[in-house]
């Protein structure tokens, strides 16, 4: 029997994982340039970016799509 997998690229991805990633990848300078929220321009860190981001739907959707963006871009995401 083969393990079907989702289709969604979001899947079994947590937020912590996205946002380290995207900061691998970009660096927040780029991260802020990017998705214009202040958590990513003054002082950013994992922590409160993710405090934000949890309570804030319209910036995680934000980075969310950045980072299906970056996918499709040949991103590898190495939790798979």
């Amino acid at each position: 029997m083969t393990a079907s997998r989702s289709p969604d690229p979001l899947h079994g991805v947590t937020l912590e994982r996205l946002l380290t990633q995207l900061v691998e990848v970009y660096g927040w300078a780029e991260l802020g340039r990017r998705v214009r929220i202040r958590c990513f321009q003054q002082d950013p860190s994992v922590a409160s970016s993710l405090k934000f981001l949890r309570r804030t739907p319209w910036a995680r959707a934000k980075v969310e799509g950045l980072y299906l963006e970056w996918l499709r871009e040949g991103g590898v995401d190495s939790t798979l």
